[in-house]
């Protein structure tokens, strides 16, 4: 496909204004300079669903014959299966890198469940966090070894995943469900990870992490806000876990912005905020306009960095609050055709209102940042 600068020198040419052999050397020196072309979003596609399908065919394969294998026959189809998947990628290095980054993504999401079949061979102690802890330190050695960003992606879910799961089994154990810490925590880490985002060359890693604070913020942010919790521990039980939500968080931001972090902290303060307002109830008016509040200023954040994807998640954030508290509090007063009326103006209304605001925000951003 031709460029626009090609087409333009080819007009310029004919015109007259440059001469054939001055636009031969522009069209020389262009070829020489070109940067190398990215892959093309099929291949990108195929890449995915190549890795996905093969690593979930293996999984099948194996969970298929499980019953049929002897224990050293699974402990050497468990081993075969992870290292099969990193020599194919380290042979694929040299010829198609981005084939070696798929294969060996496949082999560090196949380490997962290696570990836990080799704790089902041998009747290890269940402890399902510990076998996640050994998955997360692969991950984080296969990205210190390789520096994919899919490691790296990797090892940012599963170390949040892995703490979790250490709060989880301890709160089970004590027979209390206060699982307040792991929702703010998660959505604390969903800013940091979202914040991520620099500008349009940032690198894959950060984009990778971007994608994923986006996708987990609200979910998250929601059952901060709306799932009650009754009773809570002994705060000599809490403080090493909320210390974790404000830490971690805290630090990976720092290392992401450097001086820019304390807009995170800022987030960090909102999220334990909303912890306090929603008090163990969930449905209270505070947490509405906590929520509403935390919408306008993840939005003014994309507006002051130049992030569309903020404001759109500051738009959605706010719409969810409002028809959530339609829902909640004032849908079940109201008559059934009235309420159904004015469901259909909220979103009629509502929508159009938020729809022109969002373009009004985006039109202030700088479009070379975005």
């Amino acid at each position: 496909m031709r460029t626009d600068w090609e087409s333009r020198l080819q007009c310029w040419t004919v015109a007259g204004v440059v001469e054939a052999a001055t636009a031969s050397r522009f069209r020389d020196w262009e070829r020489e300079h070109a940067p190398p072309q990215g892959l093309r979003w099929p291949i990108w596609i195929a890449l995915a669903f190549g890795a996905l399908l093969l690593g979930a065919g293996v999984l099948l394969f194996v969970s298929a014959h499980w019953d049929e294998l002897s224990p050293s026959q699974r402990m050497a189809l468990v081993l075969a299966m992870v290292g099969a998947f990193h020599l194919g990628g380290a042979a694929a290095a040299g010829r198609f890198e981005w084939l070696s980054v798929a294969l060996h993504s496949i082999g560090t999401v196949a380490l997962g469940g290696g570990i836990a079949l080799a704790g089902q061979i041998f009747n290890l102690a269940e402890h399902w966090p510990a076998a996640v802890l050994l998955w997360a330190v692969g991950a984080a050695l296969a990205w210190a070894l390789l520096r994919h960003w899919t490691q790296a992606a990797l090892t940012a879910i599963l170390v949040p995943y892995w703490l979790s799961g250490e709060w989880w089994v301890r709160m089970h154990g004590n027979g209390n469900d206060y699982m307040v810490p792991i929702a703010a925590g998660i959505c604390a880490l969903s800013f940091t990870y979202l914040s991520a985002r620099r500008a349009r060359a940032d690198s894959a890693l950060r984009q990778a992490l971007g994608w994923l604070g986006g996708l987990a913020l609200l979910p998250a942010a929601f059952a901060t806000a709306a799932v009650p919790w009754r009773t809570a521990p002994a705060w000599r039980e809490q403080w090493v876990v909320w210390s974790l939500v404000v830490i971690l968080p805290l630090a990976v931001a720092i290392l992401l912005r450097g001086h820019e972090a304390w807009w995170n902290a800022l987030a960090i303060v909102w999220t334990l905020l909303l912890v306090a307002a929603n008090g163990g109830h969930g449905d209270q008016v505070r947490v509405y306009v906590w929520c509403a509040v935390g919408a306008v200023g993840l939005a003014a954040w994309g507006i002051h960095e130049s992030r569309p994807a903020r404001i759109n998640l500051g738009i959605a954030g706010f719409a969810i609050t409002v028809l959530s508290f339609y829902f909640s509090n004032v849908m079940d007063r109201m008559g059934r055709s009235g309420s159904l009326m004015a469901l259909g103006v909220l979103f009629l209304g509502g929508g159009w209102l938020l729809e022109r605001t969002r373009r009004r925000l985006i039109a202030q951003i700088r479009p070379e940042a975005s």
